[in-house]
């Protein structure tokens, strides 16, 4: 049981830890370089450049990691599932930006559609295939579950989509989205072992995964994430948080996300209504960076703040 936890860690870890070199080199060969918005803050102009579509190794590592669990662990399917549909939509919008320099990527409406046929796969899949019934666990209720009935799928949607925008608003700073992402996923593997939900392989695989990537992707990043990394990790969050039936905790632990996409609506909701801007940047980390915090100094305290709400998850629990 341990060695089938351990294992997909050391395992998804050591292949993004050998494999980014030379996937970065590949990239860098291929001029798959980040484009940085004139409208960013100034400092992120150097970046430009800098080889993005590190998301492939975030998924190969996942992939390899857990991929040889899925007959004694269905339950991660699913969860592979959402992760390498979400993945494959970021890849699609990446290569258009990059390499059809099509600065915008996918338009808003095919990356909807994309991701609505992917939530919506999935929410057939936990319904008929995974014995799943329609209760979410209640935060700090002392183990009571709310029943959704006819309201789960309208619901599944709205926290898969929520959950993998918040993700993508996060990835914009060296490290931040991993860091973040990767203090979430080992809450879930926590969750996962104390409740023998059997979804531990593809949780831990996804922790080392994203071990491994930060070794390359922390300031100065050598490589960036882009939509293939966020919108796959973003739908491996939500994933997981219905198949352990606990989306209800992801405005705690994945608090940062939320965070990020309210600022974005705040901003936007503001600027249309009053002319007048709330932050000085959103998502909120850029705001943060023009008041004078370094871009290391956000990424700790965001991560820092993760850390201590997935602690706050477990009492709530």
């Amino acid at each position: 049981m341990k060695n089938d936890i351990i294992i997909p860690v050391l395992i998804a870890f050591f292949v993004c830890l050998l494999l980014s070199p030379t996937m970065i080199k590949y990239l860098q060969k291929l001029k798959f370089g980040q484009f940085i918005r004139d409208e960013g803050p100034e400092s992120h102009l150097k970046k430009s450049g800098t080889p993005t579509m590190g998301g492939l190794i975030i998924l190969l590592g996942i992939i390899v990691g857990s991929i040889f669990y899925v007959k004694r662990y269905p339950n991660i399917i699913p969860i592979l599932f959402v992760t390498l549909g979400f993945g494959l939509i970021g890849f699609i919008d990446d290569y258009i930006k990059v390499v059809m320099k099509r600065n915008l990527g996918l338009r808003a409406w095919q990356k909807m559609l994309g991701q609505i046929i992917v939530t919506g796969i999935f929410a057939f899949y936990i319904l008929n295939y995974t014995g799943m019934d329609t209760t979410m666990l209640i935060p700090f209720s002392g183990g009571k579950y709310l029943e959704f009935g006819i309201l789960f799928v309208p619901a599944l949607f709205i926290i898969v989509l929520g959950t993998v925008n918040g993700a993508n608003f996060t990835d914009g700073l060296d490290g931040l989205a991993s860091s973040v992402t990767v203090l979430i996923a080992t809450f879930f593997t926590v969750v996962a072992i104390a409740t023998n939900a059997g979804i531990e392989p593809v949780t831990g695989a996804a922790i080392g995964a994203l071990l491994g990537f930060l070794v390359f992707n922390v300031y100065p990043a050598r490589v960036f994430m882009g939509d293939t990394g966020s919108l796959a990790l973003g739908g491996f969050v939500a994933s997981t948080a219905i198949v352990l039936q606990m989306p209800l905790f992801i405005p705690i632990v994945a608090f940062i996300y939320l965070l990020e996409v309210v600022s974005v609506i705040i901003q936007v909701a503001s600027f249309k209504t009053t002319g007048k801007r709330v932050f000085k940047m959103a998502p909120i980390h850029h705001h943060f960076e023009l008041s004078g915090w370094p871009e290391t100094k956000v990424v700790a305290i965001f991560a820092i703040v993760t850390a201590v709400l997935c602690m706050i998850g477990f009492i709530a629990i």
